[in-house]
């Protein structure tokens, strides 16, 4: 077995030291890891109570100050400014405005994110508007025929269904292969690759500047889900080369069930941009209510129709706690979470009961821990009525998801702790599965 202890110097690695810790060794280990956390204090932002919340990957705890501006939203802005509030509130611009509060959390610079509609939407936008954008290079001569959408096999299945209808709309063959390939079977009938910078059922982090430079040096454009990193781990699209990218507003941003999602489209793309959504509100004159369509420029044209006005501002409001934070102590405290739930989990869990699906090595690795337990389902049940939250996964899979803003190494402790409970109360609930960490 083995304990993780952080670096001596700031932002340093944890170093793994063997040896068995047992229990007392591992709560005081957690005590201390607290005490030393820099982000300890921005827990107190968020809505939180005794559970062990581990599912921020699927819907992000609530910030503090969300109810009190949604109150006044209701109150004030819709209530006795109503139509005017599209005006003297902002609530027109809100979709830039709210995308520009996203930017540097994704790396990218002003004027290039806008906030709206749902992920599964943005994809389509992005993946026809990039299909679109090589035909364009095709017709000027500056590409050869590109036939074909590579998608990683294993995505998330909305993505593979979206990337399916892109191609029967734009006369293209999706191909589906091994992530691992991707970035050496990208070629020149390639015209997009779509893939996941974190995969969603094993937390894996894949490899978002390689695999981009790979389809850029086929002539190929990449677009990037990023529903599982954005908020979890530092992203760089500007810096990366990203084409387009789009993300979830209500995991790790925390901006509440439903919440609009996020498109980003390269400056040097967007006047390219041919969204197969023209709606008013993208248009560059959208109260002539013209007969035909003229988009606007920049990032606008990524809009549609009418936001979500009520969830785009809880969104504004959820992203302000990520004023003044530390992506770098954000990552390294996301790697020491998962580090140390996994020691807990090899020292607590009897061998053989659950196996991990996350990679052990840290640049392999987003913000989730998921293991591997027959049984899961049930095992999953009895941990959240037990005060544990994290979910299920078919057929067999239980995902833990750490949110530095907000999960203590006191949380990882207790939830490996209890895991380690059901499993010895539940008889053969993981049994014949692999050691943790492995």
């Amino acid at each position: 077995m083995s304990e993780t202890t952080p670096g001596g110097a700031p932002g340093a690695a944890p170093r793994t030291t063997p040896g068995p810790a047992g229990p007392a060794a591992l709560a005081a280990r957690a005590a201390e890891l607290d005490a030393a956390d820099p982000l300890a204090d921005r827990r107190k932002a968020f809505v939180l109570d005794d559970t062990v919340y581990l599912d921020g990957n699927s819907l992000g705890a609530l910030p503090a100050d969300v109810p009190g501006r949604l109150a006044e939203v209701v109150a004030r802005e819709w209530g006795e400014l109503r139509i005017r509030s599209w005006t003297e509130s902002g609530w027109w611009t809100a979709p830039e405005r709210v995308g520009d509060r996203i930017a540097p959390l994704v790396g990218a610079a002003p004027g290039q994110v806008v906030v709206g509609d749902s992920t599964s939407v943005n994809i389509f936008k992005a993946l026809v508007a990039a299909v679109r954008i090589a035909d364009g290079r095709e017709a000027a001569g500056e590409s050869p025929i590109r036939d074909e959408i590579l998608v990683d096999e294993a995505t998330f299945p909305t993505d593979g269904y979206i990337a399916a209808s892109a191609a029967r709309m734009t006369g293209r063959t999706v191909r589906a292969v091994p992530m691992g390939e991707l970035a050496h079977r990208v070629g020149p009938r390639t015209a997009v690759v779509l893939a996941n910078h974190v995969d969603y059922r094993t937390g894996e982090l894949h490899d978002l500047p390689g695999i981009t430079a790979a389809a850029h040096r086929a002539g190929a454009l990449a677009v990037w889900d990023l529903c599982h990193s954005a908020g979890a781990l530092p992203v760089r699209l500007d810096a990366d080369g990203v084409d387009l990218a789009v993300g979830c507003g209500y995991k790790y941003l925390n901006g509440g069930p439903g919440a609009p999602a996020f498109l980003y489209v390269r400056s040097d793309h967007q006047a390219a941009f041919d969204s197969p959504l023209p709606g008013w509100n993208s248009h560059a004159e959208p109260f002539a209510m013209a007969e035909t369509y003229t988009p606007a420029d920049g990032a606008v044209r990524g809009r549609v129709g009418t936001p979500d006005i009520l969830s785009m501002l809880a969104l504004e409001t959820a992203l302000e706690v990520w004023d003044g934070v530390d992506f770098g102590q954000l990552r390294e405290k996301s790697l020491a979470l998962t580090d140390f739930f996994l020691a807990c989990v090899a020292e607590l869990v009897p061998a053989g009961r659950v196996a991990s699906l996350t990679p052990a090595e840290r640049d392999r690795r987003g913000s989730q821990v998921a293991l591997r337990c027959p049984g899961a389902e049930q095992v999953m049940g009895e941990l959240i009525r037990r005060g544990v939250v994290g979910d299920f996964r078919r057929p067999d899979v239980l995902r833990f998801g750490f949110t530095p803003l907000y999960t203590s190494f006191g949380d990882a402790l207790r939830a490996a702790s209890v895991l380690a409970e059901v499993l010895a109360e539940t008889p053969g609930a993981g049994a014949g599965a692999t050691p943790a960490g492995g």
